[in-house]
């Protein structure tokens, strides 16, 4: 697939920046989605139990889900892998999203007798609506922005380890060399540690959810620039 943004060897990261912003027609296209969203956040809580607690939750709810489509939809592996390296690639990806899948809560113990099958929760937009299954030897949890921004994150990092593999230093040794692609993913683990799993008690603290929110929108961006990358 023909890259929508070029190599990261090509272009300084300043141009590549520039690049990045919207132009007119897209910024309009933009205001138009969230203008949109606005809409369909109001008639979600007309339509549903969803109560609006914290106006901020939505919002991030929402950035998860934009932001992660947007940079799956711009983000575009090298043409010149080859299918060893395209492999390779999506077995650390996968690895990475199993990881963030457990850690972050969307994959859990069941549990046993007091197993209750499958619910919807109406959760805030973004968030909600949930797919919750609580089985007897397994519980998932698949709120929107979590299983899109995990993805997003997971689709980065195999574009990252292609683009690793072609450098010159080659092979994963380009990925782990570099300090702005690996700490984005011990800090993404680092943060469903502190909030992730705990989505549903964030009543009682929201600095894991605004956390949690910040290293993953740092996170899109190392993973997508990724300064110093050669």
């Amino acid at each position: 697939m023909t890259p929508r943004r070029p190599a990261a060897g090509g272009v300084p990261d300043a141009d590549r920046l520039r690049e990045a912003l919207p132009s007119r027609r897209r910024l309009a296209g933009l205001i138009l989605v969230g203008n949109l969203q606005a809409v369909g956040v109001i008639l979600y809580y007309a339509a549903t139990s969803a109560a609006l607690t914290e106006p901020r939750y939505v919002v991030y709810g929402l950035l998860w889900v934009n932001v992660g489509l947007l940079a799956i939809y711009e983000a575009g592996p090298p043409a010149d892998a080859d299918f060893a390296q395209r492999r390779r690639a999506l077995a650390v990806a996968a690895g990475y999203f199993g990881l963030l899948a457990v850690v972050g809560g969307l994959v859990a113990a069941g549990l046993g007798a007091d197993a209750t099958g499958f619910r919807i929760a109406w959760l805030t937009p973004g968030w909600g609506p949930a797919l919750l299954y609580a089985g007897h030897t397994v519980s998932v949890v698949l709120m929107p922005a979590y299983v899109v921004g995990y993805l997003a994150l997971s689709y980065l990092l195999y574009v990252t380890v292609l683009e690793a593999a072609g450098s010159a230093v080659g092979g994963l040794l380009g990925l782990v060399s570099c300090v702005s692609c690996t700490w984005p993913v011990l800090a993404t683990v680092a943060s469903t540690l502190l909030g992730g799993a705990g989505f549903l008690a964030t009543s009682a603290t929201s600095v894991p959810y605004d956390l949690s929110t910040a290293v993953f929108l740092l996170t899109v961006a190392l993973l997508y620039w990724r300064p110093g990358v050669p």
